[in-house]
């Protein structure tokens, strides 16, 4: 089964050695995102709500280049630097996620790249 690496100029470059995604069989696995401005390579000002949106948006542009979509999602992982952030977190993560959402775990974590509120990473079908 051939493993298929993805990339798009949408979404942040990967910042380590690491790719923005795979797509293998049926399922497209993505790398955390945190919120990045892919033009800048910098954090999106704000705080959660607008990083959380930025995370969203950068992962979105990676299931759009690799011929999913945020309804295809099965499963996300979320890493929270602070817990207290959930309730916002949440809020802005349900505008993408509003009808079916996927299975997902939340995680507080000691720290994030670049100094980062959230990081998410999702599991997804192909379309």
């Amino acid at each position: 089964m051939p493993r298929n690496v993805i990339h798009t100029e949408k979404a942040p470059k990967a910042i380590g050695p690491y790719s923005q995604a795979i797509h293998i069989g049926s399922l497209i696995y993505t790398a955390g995102q945190v919120g990045l401005d892919p033009a800048t390579m910098e954090l999106v000002p704000g705080g959660i709500e607008e990083q959380t949106r930025q995370v969203l948006s950068n992962l979105r542009n990676i299931l759009e280049g690799a011929g999913s979509s945020v309804s295809l999602v099965v499963k996300t992982t979320v890493f929270l630097k602070d817990m207290n952030d959930f309730a916002k977190m949440n809020a802005i993560y349900a505008e993408t996620f509003s009808e079916n959402p996927p299975a997902r775990t939340t995680v507080a974590v000691a720290g994030l790249p670049k100094g980062a509120l959230v990081e998410i990473e999702c599991v997804a079908l192909t379309a």
